[in-house]
């Protein structure tokens, strides 16, 4: 079983930056697939940027150049450093993790464990 908790939101003024910070609870294999989605109201959540096992990452467009996922793996924790900000990055930010590392890294349907989520909200 993983438990993903994630931290670090709260509100910003456009331009300003942020760290999320996703704690990892639990056993995780070799190979992972670990990303972070973001959810605003009335819209459908999408992948913000994810990492392989392999050290790999992936991004959405709207974020390339101003967001960076990392992990420490001896702090089990996975982080979202966000730069830029614009209101348009306001939304509820979730962390996730899957096993199949083959998969899509930015399809929040083929993620099995998530987190609660934490608020980031941007104002102009």
């Amino acid at each position: 079983q993983v438990q993903l908790v994630e931290s670090g939101g709260r509100s910003v003024q456009a331009g300003g930056s942020l760290r999320l910070s996703c704690a990892v609870f639990g056993s995780i294999p070799s190979t992972y697939r670990m990303g972070w989605f973001r959810q605003a109201p009335g819209k459908e959540r999408e992948g913000v940027a994810a990492i392989a096992s392999d050290g790999s990452t992936s991004y959405a467009d709207s974020v390339k150049g101003r967001f960076a996922i990392s992990q420490d793996n001896a702090k089990n924790t996975l982080y979202l450093q966000m730069n830029s900000l614009k209101p348009e990055d306001t939304a509820m930010y979730y962390c996730a993790a899957d096993f199949r590392w083959y998969l899509s890294p930015l399809k929040s349907d083929e993620y099995y464990y998530w987190g609660q989520g934490t608020q980031v909200t941007v104002s102009s």
